[in-house]
């Protein structure tokens, strides 16, 4: 009996990490599109801090791709026809967001009010699928770290650019 994958089913075959073909076949043109663009806009604004690894999380959770230096910056994960990205807020930065609660999306903050809060923060898991989207992740990253001076935006970041802090 074949497997046919459900709408946010994961990357399981452990055989190797996927590449960007099989990336875009699985999450579809249309993410893989905002998976390219939140790629290029890290490498921009955080030249040569991060370089990006492969996970294998197991049949469960199958293939993720995380950035992180000594802590965890941001992970991708690829699901059958989306993208989304966890990104972790410690205490430092819940209280980043807090402050600035009334200039973020309502969308964001519903998630970030229905996420639980562990000991080593709280994981949000923010599905993008749009520009708005993709501007809620990078202000949460910018919470994280700041961006290096004279950071560009990245290459394939025209629609983001008006997105970014």
């Amino acid at each position: 009996m074949e497997y046919s994958p459900q709408a946010g089913s994961r990357i399981t075959d452990k055989s190797a990490p996927p590449d960007d073909t099989t990336i875009r076949d699985w999450i579809g043109p249309d993410a893989f599109e905002q998976w390219g663009t939140l790629r290029d806009w890290i490498e921009g604004a955080y030249p040569g801090v991060f370089t990006p690894d492969w996970i294998y999380g197991g049949k469960k959770h199958g293939w993720s791709l995380r950035y992180k230096r000594s802590k965890a910056f941001c992970t991708f994960l690829p699901e059958y026809r989306a993208f989304s990205a966890v990104v972790v807020l410690g205490g430092a930065e819940r209280e980043k967001v807090e402050a600035r609660r009334d200039s973020l999306s309502p969308r964001l903050m519903a998630l970030y009010d229905e996420a639980a809060t562990y000991r080593d923060g709280k994981w949000l898991k923010i599905g993008i699928s749009s520009a708005e989207e993709l501007k809620d992740v990078t202000e949460l990253l910018t919470f994280k770290r700041p961006r290096k001076a004279g950071a560009r935006s990245g290459p394939r970041s025209a629609s983001l650019a008006s997105c970014v802090l």
